[in-house]
């Protein structure tokens, strides 16, 4: 091996910073005696790791942070580790217990409760961040930025700000919404005729009987409009506007300002206004029952104009409402009820049913086993779980399913009996219609204009089969991008699909073929547009990153694919899945319906050495002559930080030439003394200290924005005025209206492993203090490690447990339905054939 200059560590995660350390007995790479016998503060800080100074090596980390608040159970940074959106209004692990609710007796948020709903980084908790590193008033764009007590409380957020108080706010809140709902149910209905249009149509949920199957029924008369019920009370979607005219045959460019990402968003629709009549009463009822009137918006934008109405007669239905947890809907309803409601009304378990699915989903879960709900619901003081779940069933809340999942247990005759499943409809329609969509592109045949194509495998599949599925690591996205060039050489229409602008950015700035991200070719403001139909005007769609697809978004992809055409999903199936709900390209690789083409494309370098080796579950010692690999040994979360701030503020810059504007910082979470909020505080006071006078940023202030779970766009403050804070991103000049600065922004020099999942930088800096190794995993070591494109800067204080991180294989912890469901599509087609 190569040793790395002095003061520096080979390049191994388990090395304590010692060039003649050796590995333990276990056969894990560990500190030799040399490095153990170096220990010492003065050695430690004697140099950086990448200056070559003499005595870096220092004693091996402790693996934990004794003393230090924020280093308890529940408080670490593992508790919010995904992205997100909503996930973090209901309270995070670390400031869940000072959530206080709006009703009198309301009570605080249960911290316990918060570390496991907040699983996704959600945006609202960007205050918690602002405070510390100078940042510490609360600028002129409203909210208490530097108040992480209050983020958890509905009204304190980017509700509370004064721009919502009145009528035409709460109106726009509406619009904004229904919008989304308009063309939710436009795309469910022409899911539905196309359903109803096919010869032979594959019915889904075929294995469902009795009250389930009828529901289910239910369910989809009321979506398709042939029966109304209480429950969607939004007004009709509007005509669907015309097909936009595809566009020119290019990447499409920075597109100049907008009033928020194109990605964020379904394409926008006007809403009728609320009456200010509706407004008024709702805030009057949010006002008797002590809940921020603020809320108002929101309400109307859920319950319609009788929203005063419904909260009235069914206090609990508050918990629908983002960002309010069960403390609070209890505080408003025993203030709007008096004595006379309790932990058994059945109002409250309803409502305790769809929340509890809900933050399962923010979690990935598209549903829960029925066990694993009662017990959710037992620890919220419902008397009666089990009939709180029928209760909910029998009122259409929520649907019951018998699906064929992994975790079968055992039935008494000896045979698995398949567990039963409790969902929202809205994954199960999602995952029904992503399942019909997926055997349809599966079915399709052989096509000739194909026969012209290159040999390769990957186009060989291609020309015989609808959809293929592509694995393989970084490297291996050019022989996708490659079939859509070839194809556009045949004649085809070809265009690509990335998750980020980062990710667009990584490719070919002159491929001949649309590239977009996958919310622009959605929404009609990137790629090829729609054709007549409405379905996009593609012969051959890549899709790059499909790991990073939630079941909701890739519903809508597929479905918006035409008959004929191909579709290549390609990704890495070891990195993180969607912090969206569902995990797509886990559960179709699973269910074998396509081929699968495995990429023999190695990433290059000591870099993809070290990351090949963790996807098969070995931390190897690499060679880094370049200082492509560095570990830097800390003993504590406050050492982590300050040797963070000194890699990306002057060590990585001058050792390697990688200017802190492209080294990014991942961590495990953002709570904890290491997490996002801390290692943001430290780098904004020394890269761009400033008094965080626009709702806690400054113009040059590094941000992540996103606006809803999984779309994160990262960008820097170029100003801010009337309209809000612009910033200069990747998709170019985005305005975050005033509004959303308090629950969709945060600051962006460290981020989560999720939030990171689907980018790369010139550089990163991943840190792991001792109290992350009950976080990790070998699927977010992969992750982590594999953002750095020239260097990767490992600041390491978990000991051997990233070693058996690694070693131990990853689980699928979500539970979803789709693998079952195309395992079933495919029996079907099995048993028609036969």
């Amino acid at each position: 091996m190569t040793a790395l200059p002095r003061g520096e560590t080979p390049a191994t995660p388990e090395t304590a910073g010692h060039p003649e350390s050796t590995p333990d007995p276990s056969g894990s790479p560990g500190p030799g005696p040399e490095a153990r016998a170096a220990a010492g503060p003065a050695g430690e800080r004697a140099g950086e790791a990448l200056d070559g100074a003499e005595g870096a090596g220092g004693r091996p980390p402790r693996g934990g942070t004794a003393g230090h608040p924020d280093s308890a159970p529940g408080h670490g940074a593992a508790a919010d580790e995904r992205d997100g959106g909503p996930a973090e209004e209901a309270g995070e692990a670390d400031t869940g217990s000072e959530g206080g609710a709006p009703g009198a007796e309301g009570g605080g948020g249960d911290a316990g409760d918060d570390a496991t709903a907040t699983a996704h980084d959600g945006p609202a908790a960007g205050g918690g961040e602002r405070q510390g590193g100078g940042v510490e008033a609360a600028g002129a764009m409203g909210g208490e930025a530097g108040s992480p007590g209050r983020e958890a409380e509905p009204g304190h957020g980017a509700a509370s700000s004064d721009a919502t108080d009145g009528p035409a706010e709460a109106a726009a809140e509406v619009s904004e919404t229904e919008a989304e709902l308009a063309a939710q149910r436009e795309v469910r209905e022409r899911i539905e005729r196309r359903k109803a249009e096919k010869d032979g149509p594959i019915e889904s949920g075929g294995k469902l009987s009795g009250v389930a199957a009828e529901l289910l029924a239910a369910v989809r008369a009321v979506e398709s409009g042939e029966k109304p019920h209480a429950a969607f009370s939004a007004p009709a979607a509007p005509p669907p506007a015309p097909a936009p005219a595809p566009a020119a045959q290019a990447p499409v460019a920075a597109r100049g300002a907008v009033a928020a990402p194109a990605a964020a968003r379904a394409p926008q629709r006007t809403g009728p206004a609320a009456p200010p009549e509706a407004v008024a009463a709702v805030r009057g009822v949010l006002s008797e029952g002590g809940a921020p009137e603020a809320l108002a918006g929101r309400a109307l934008a859920a319950f319609g104009e009788g929203a005063a109405s419904v909260l009235r007669e069914d206090p609990w239905r508050l918990l629908a409402l983002p960002g309010v947890a069960p403390e609070q809907a209890d505080g408003f309803a025993r203030a709007l009820l008096g004595p006379e409601c309790g932990p058994g009304d059945a109002r409250r378990a309803v409502a305790l049913v769809g929340w509890v699915l809900q933050r399962a989903a923010l979690q990935g879960h598209t549903a829960l086993d029925a066990a694993r709900l009662r017990a959710a619901l037992a620890e919220r003081s419902v008397p009666d779980p089990e009939e709180a779940v029928r209760q909910a069933v029998a009122e259409g809340a929520v649907l019951v399913f018998h699906d064929d999942v992994e975790d079968t247990a055992e039935g008494e005759d000896g045979e698995e009996a398949a567990p039963v499943l409790v969902g929202l409809d809205r994954y199960a329609l999602a995952e029904e219609s992503l399942a019909d969509g997926l055997a349809r592109l599966a079915r399709g045949g052989p096509d000739p204009r194909w026969t012209a194509a290159p040999q390769s495998g990957l186009a060989r599949a291609a020309a015989e089969h609808g959809l293929v599925a592509h694995t393989g690591g970084e490297a291996s996205r050019a022989e996708p991008v490659a079939l859509a060039v070839a194809a556009h050489g045949l004649g085809l229409r070809a265009a690509v699909a990335v998750h980020t602008e980062n990710g667009r950015r990584r490719l070919p700035g002159d491929l001949p073929v649309p590239v977009a991200t996958v919310e622009a070719l959605l929404s009609g403001t990137g790629g090829p547009g729609r054709d007549a139909e409405g379905a996009l005007a593609v012969d051959l769609l890549v899709v790059l990153d499909a790991p990073q697809l939630d079941v909701e978004t890739a519903a809508l992809l597929v479905e918006s694919v035409p008959d004929g055409a191909r579709l290549v999903l390609s990704g890495d199936p070891g990195v993180l899945p969607s912090a969206g709900a569902g995990r797509v390209f886990a559960d179709l690789l699973a269910a074998r319906l396509c081929p699968q083409v495995a990429s023999r494309t190695p990433d290059p370098g000591p870099l993809g050495e070290l990351v090949s080796g963790i996807g098969v579950g070995e931390l190897n010692r690499v060679e880094a002559p370049h200082k492509e690999v560095v570990i830097v040994p800390v003993r504590d979360a406050g050492e982590a930080v300050h040797r963070t701030v000194q890699l990306v503020a002057d060590s990585v810059p001058r050792a390697l030439g990688v200017p802190s504007t492209q080294t990014q910082v991942i961590t495990v979470g953002h709570g904890g003394a290491a997490g996002t909020r801390a290692l943001n505080a430290a780098l904004k006071e020394r890269l761009n200290p400033g008094p965080g006078r626009f709702g806690g940023f400054d113009p040059g202030d590094r941000v992540a924005y996103a606006p809803v779970p999984g779309r994160t766009t990262l960008g820097r403050v170029a100003s801010a005025d009337a309209e809000g804070l612009h910033l200069d991103s990747e998709a170019g000049r985005v305005v975050v209206s005033k509004e959303e600065v308090e629950s969709a922004l945060r600051h962006g020099w460290a981020l989560t492993a999720h939030q990171a999942a689907g980018m790369r930088w010139p550089a990163a800096v991943v840190v792991l203090p001792g109290d992350a190794a009950g976080a990790l995993g070998r699927t977010w070591v992969y992750t982590a490690f594999g953002r750095a494109e020239r260097h990767l800067s490992v600041v390491h204080g978990v000991d051997q447990a990233l070693a058996r991180a690694v070693a131990l294989d990853p689980t699928q912890a979500r539970v979803t339905r789709l693998r079952g469901l195309l395992e079933a599509l495919t029996a079907a087609e099995g048993d028609g054939e036969d």
